[in-house]
């Protein structure tokens, strides 16, 4: 039988809850000074072990002070049982939540870390953040005395009612985990779909991929869509690139000093335009007799996709601009009307080296 509940009972076990929560003001304040040094240092572990611990130890000291003044009281067996469970299960659902806290930090640091990603895939940590609670969860339940087999047979049979029922949301899903896994598309990548969308994958969560287009709008594609389309990846297996860029002389042109002078606007556009690769190697590959000029390519190297735009603008305004100065024509199409007595000759439109003519017509 339980002795009498006395003053020095109540005094001691105001005394335990005292020292539990000034040891937690305490810890917090130790565990809030080293997030300030951790902070400073380079390593982003050391911010997420603070973090999760500024949210367990602080709760932990709290809970001892409380179950210290339960144990420092008169209390019957079966209260003293329901109490040490109630703190239990508290101190589980704290660190479980703590811990789902810093894993997705954790994962979130990692992804950020590595080059050419922008953002974190929240599918994985959403997917892990839930398996945490689910097994936080799962221990409570253990801790209650709640046996978890029936529940995990009763999941078992459910999942396979609720994965028919939800088809294309599990289609969805699978699809972002394979394409994350499979490291075809990163956050953070430009890709152009095969139906014409295009834009800088913004993230990939458990059902979409949403995409910023280089006008700032959003576009959002199913995951199952874009594991089944054809997609161009221009950020892989590796970030630069090269640009093609068309150009045409005069058929009287000096085509070496034509040469000569575009290598060096290319030559000024790869070292003073922003974006572009300063060691590229100038290439121009002349390849058509044309209707009215020379037709060349040339080849420019730029660091991302959306740069090409910039440059292209910068060469071609250089490249005109030097043309004239040089005296190199770039002809525009023409098309000769003969006028006879009684008839217009229309010849078709074609290069110097052609002299057919169509079929005089006839003005009648």
């Amino acid at each position: 039988m339980n002795r009498a509940l006395t003053v020095d009972d109540l005094v001691v076990a105001g005394i335990a809850v005292a020292a539990g929560l000034l040891a937690a003001f305490l810890l917090r304040m130790l565990l809030r000074w080293l997030g300030k040094h951790a902070d400073r240092t380079r390593w982003s572990g050391d911010d997420l072990i603070v973090d999760t611990l500024r949210t367990v130890v602080p709760w932990a000291a709290f809970l001892g002070g409380a179950a210290s003044a339960g144990a420092a009281l008169p209390l019957t067996r079966t209260v003293q049982h329901n109490v040490n469970q109630i703190l239990t299960v508290l101190l589980i659902f704290v660190v479980t939540l703590a811990v789902a806290r810093g894993i997705a930090g954790l994962m979130r640091t990692v992804t950020q870390s590595r080059p050419g990603v922008a953002g974190s895939a929240t599918i994985f940590v959403n997917i892990t953040r839930i398996l945490i609670l689910a097994i936080g969860f799962l221990v409570v339940l253990q801790t209650l005395g709640i046996s978890i087999a029936p529940l995990l047979t009763a999941l078992g049979v459910g999942g396979l009612a609720v994965a028919l029922a939800l088809q294309d949301t599990l289609a969805n899903l699978f699809a972002g985990i394979h394409i994350l896994a499979s490291k075809t598309v990163q956050p953070g990548d430009y890709i152009r779909l095969s139906s014409g969308e295009e834009g800088y994958v913004e993230d990939i969560n458990w059902r979409q991929t949403t995409v910023r287009a280089l006008s700032n709008n959003l576009i959002v594609i199913p995951n199952g869509e874009l594991a089944k389309t054809n997609m161009t990846n221009f950020m892989r297996p590796e970030q630069e690139l090269t640009i093609l860029v068309q150009v045409g002389v005069a058929y009287d042109s000096d085509l070496d000093h034509v040469e000569r002078v575009t290598n060096e606007v290319i030559g000024e556009v790869m070292t003073g335009v922003e974006g572009a690769l300063p060691d590229h190697e100038p290439i121009i590959r002349f390849h058509t007799f044309g209707d009215s000029r020379i037709g060349f390519t040339v080849i420019l190297g730029v660091g991302e996709f959306s740069d090409q735009y910039r440059i292209k603008h910068e060469f071609i305004k250089r490249l005109h601009k030097r043309y004239r100065l040089e005296g190199i024509r770039i002809p525009a199409p023409t098309r000769t009307v003969a006028i006879q007595q009684g008839t217009v000759s229309i010849p078709q439109q074609r290069g110097p080296e052609e002299a057919d003519e169509m079929p005089p017509v006839r003005l009648d």
